[in-house]
């Protein structure tokens, strides 16, 4: 079987200050905290995906998104490859929900200098190497 990279998606709703991020439960990122995301499906836009993950999980609407950067991961402790989209989301429509509890095992909103840990390696990496946009984002 030759491995592949696989396309990942966050979406990263932000609000007075504030990420929502959930801490993750089941074989990827067990145990870390991420923003609402999920698989980039065939024949699906950035965008489609970013508002589909988003209501998915939390219940919000997307009204606004900005393509973001992407990062390259292996993510452990199986080293799976991902390629993550990452789409910055300042407005959005509805109340927060845990809609996947088999996924998360809750969701919280996280000043960006109060963070929690660990980060899902994809995120971890967005903050290390383009925190600078959400800052932008939050003005």
């Amino acid at each position: 079987m030759i491995k592949r990279p696989r396309v990942g998606l966050a979406a990263i709703a932000i609000q007075e200050g504030k990420v929502l991020l959930g801490k993750r439960k089941g074989l990827i990122g067990d145990a870390t905290w991420a923003p609402p995301g999920g698989h980039l499906e065939y024949g699906e836009s950035v965008d489609a995906c970013a508002a589909r993950e988003l209501l998915e999980e939390t219940g919000l609407v997307a009204k606004k998104m900005v393509q973001g950067p992407y990062t390259n991961d292996l993510i452990a402790p199986k080293n799976h490859h991902y390629i993550t989209l990452f789409v910055i989301i300042p407005e959005f429509e509805g109340e927060v929900e845990r809609r996947e509890p088999q996924k998360c095992l809750g969701w919280e909103w996280f000043s960006l200098d109060a963070l929690p840990s660990p980060l899902m390696t994809p995120f971890a990496t967005f903050m290390e190497t383009h925190s600078s946009l959400l800052m932008y984002e939050l003005l």
